[in-house]
């Protein structure tokens, strides 16, 4: 049975959490890079700081726990990478600016949502329900926690790949740094606009904004954000194998995240069928 929490206990309880994650993978990544290389040791210090928030996880019995980790490690991760390689060249100084206003919005608006420890996410509950529970920890610790953190960490490597090349921000970089600031924008947007209308008219299809022109602007912004990262790396260096990692960003939205929260719409709101008619999938 989980414990009762309330909201103010499990943020502090949650930040915790994450401070002592946070300190696992500087540690770990210290013990590591003199026996591999620097990119396969912050691969595995993310896993271990993964690997520890799944236990809180685990403890708290809540998936939850994990839910700030796709925007809080990006953050951690690029701002200690600069101050590690001593690097604030002005690509990466808007590298950095772009993150930190990715991330902020997007941990802040978890925060709003946030309803708890005592409150795990639909998607993770419909999980345990469906499945046995030793598949459920199996899809737990694999689909939930480490994947996220595997395809977040294959996104951020043009990023780090950007701390190493050398030159001026050209129109590319400017770019890309302009589609990471939009992508950020669109997501407070569309958030904003879905929590006051739900709130004006809950149980209602959202249908007004960037919801009138897109069924999920919020997903979209994810997407175009590692477009954008991906672009400024691609400025100095050109179309190479990285681009695969925007595509398979692109995909897991396309493929698992949209579709699932499709399925949950059409279950759960009157008007939904009716809405995707008339709507695209994307803005």
């Amino acid at each position: 049975m989980r414990a009762d929490y309330s909201k103010v206990s499990s943020i502090v309880i949650i930040t915790f959490v994450y401070f002592f994650a946070i300190a696992v993978g500087f540690f770990s990544y210290g013990e590591l890079c003199d026996s591999m290389s620097e990119t396969l040791a912050l691969l595995v210090a993310d896993v271990i700081a993964t690997l520890a928030v799944w236990g809180f996880g685990l403890i708290f019995e809540n998936v939850s726990v994990y839910d700030p980790y796709w925007s809080v490690a990006p953050l951690v991760m690029f701002t200690a990478w600069a101050v590690y390689k001593n690097c604030l060249s002005f690509p990466v100084i808007l590298l950095l600016i772009a993150t930190w206003y990715w991330g902020i919005r997007l941990t802040g608006n978890w925060a709003k949502t946030f309803k708890g420890l005592s409150h795990e996410d639909w998607r993770y509950t419909r999980y345990r329900k469906t499945l046995s529970p030793v598949l459920f920890q199996i899809t737990n610790l694999f689909g939930l926690n480490m994947m996220p953190t595997l395809l977040v960490f294959a996104c951020m490597i043009p990023g780090f790949r950007l701390f190493g090349l050398t030159g001026p921000a050209n129109w590319l970089t400017w770019l890309g740094f302009a589609i990471c600031i939009s992508s950020a924008t669109i997501q407070l947007v569309a958030d904003a606009q879905s929590h006051k209308f739900r709130s004006e008219h809950p149980g209602q299809v959202c249908n007004v904004g960037l919801w009138k022109h897109g069924r999920h602007p919020n997903y979209f912004g994810e997407i175009q954000m590692w477009w954008g990262v991906w672009l400024m790396y691609a400025s100095f260096s050109g179309i190479d194998w990285l681009v695969l990692c925007p595509i398979a960003m692109t995909a897991l939205f396309l493929f698992i995240s949209i579709p699932m929260m499709e399925r949950r719409q059409l279950e759960n709101k009157q008007g939904y069928s009716d809405y995707r008619k008339v709507t695209r999938l994307l803005i």
